[in-house]
C-alpha cells in the first residue's frame, strides 16, 4: 500500500482560506433558509467583495454568465473535530450515513456549494463590485471563499442518481392573513411565502400546536403548520423580539 506521503504533489501541505467576500441576505439566523439552493427562486441577495478583493477586472467575463457556483463557509455551524457518519435531516435525523455523502454543515472542512442566479453586477457601487443573486440559501454575513461560473455543458448532468436525497415533491399550503401580509414589504411577499411554503421546520418536528418563530427580513414571521397547511400567526418587527430578549 502506498504511504500517504506519496500523493503529495510540490508545495502540497494546509491551505489556508480567507473569504473573498460575503453574502447579505434576508437571513440573520439559520431557521428558514432553504436546504438547498434555487428551491426558492424569488430569494435574492447580494455579493459584498472584501475590500482587497474590490477589482473590477476580477470580474471581466462573468456578466456572460447567467448563473455561479458558490464554495462558502458554515460559519454559524463550526465545532471541535468531525464524525464519520451523521444524521441526515432528510432521513429525519434517524438514520445515520457518511458525511461524504451528505451536505451536512458538520465537516472535516466546513464548505459549502451553492448554484445561484446572476441578477445583476454593480461594478462602481459605493462598496466596490456587488453582485445580486437570487435562489441563494445563505445566512447573512457567510463567507464566500470562491466564486466560479456555472457552465451547463459541463456541470449539468440530468442522468445523475439522487440517492437518498430525491427532490421534495411537495410544498406546504400557506394560509397567510391579508392584514398580516400587509405588514411584509411588497418586494419581499413572493419570497417570504416559498420559503414557509417549504416547510422551514425540522424534518423530525410535527407537532400542530407548536408555534414557530422565523427571522425573514427585519421581521419575525410565526407559524403554525397542521398536515400540509402552514398557517401565519402574527408578523412584527424583529427588533420588537430582541428586546423583549433582553427584558
Amino acid at each position: 500500500m502506498a504511504d500517504a506521503r506519496d500523493l503529495r504533489g510540490p508545495g502540497a501541505g494546509e491551505l489556508t482560506l480567507r473569504p473573498v467576500a460575503r453574502m447579505r441576505s434576508q437571513f440573520p439566523e439559520k431557521f428558514g433558509i432553504p436546504r438547498q439552493s434555487g428551491l426558492v427562486e424569488g430569494l435574492s441577495g447580494e455579493i459584498v467583495f472584501e475590500p482587497e478583493f474590490r477589482d473590477p477586472q476580477a470580474l471581466r467575463g462573468l456578466e456572460g454568465f447567467s448563473h455561479l457556483w458558490l464554495i462558502w463557509g458554515f460559519s454559524a455551524n463550526r465545532r471541535e473535530g468531525w464524525s464519520a457518519t451523521v444524521r441526515p435531516p432528510r432521513l429525519g435525523g434517524n438514520q445515520r450515513m457518511g458525511v461524504f455523502a451528505t451536505r451536512s454543515p458538520f465537516r472535516p472542512n466546513p464548505l459549502g456549494l451553492s448554484c445561484v442566479k446572476l441578477e445583476g453586477m454593480a461594478l462602481r457601487s459605493p462598496e466596490g463590485p456587488v453582485l445580486t443573486v437570487s435562489g441563494a440559501d445563505l445566512m447573512d454575513g457567510t463567507p464566500i471563499y470562491d466564486i466560479k461560473p456555472y457552465v451547463p455543458y459541463a456541470d449539468c448532468r440530468p442522468e445523475a442518481a439522487e440517492g437518498f436525497a430525491p427532490r421534495p415533491e411537495g410544498t406546504l399550503r400557506v394560509e397567510f392573513p391579508p392584514e398580516l401580509l400587509e405588514r411584509v414589504p411588497p418586494e419581499d411577499r413572493q419570497a417570504l411565502e416559498g420559503v414557509l411554503s417549504w416547510d422551514p421546520r425540522p424534518h423530525y418536528q410535527s407537532d400542530p400546536r407548536r408555534l414557530y418563530g422565523l427571522a425573514f427580513a427585519g421581521l419575525e414571521v410565526k407559524f403554525t403548520v397542521e398536515g400540509e397547511t402552514l398557517t401565519v400567526r402574527e408578523v412584527g418587527p424583529r427588533a420588537e423580539r430582541e428586546e423583549e430578549e433582553r427584558k
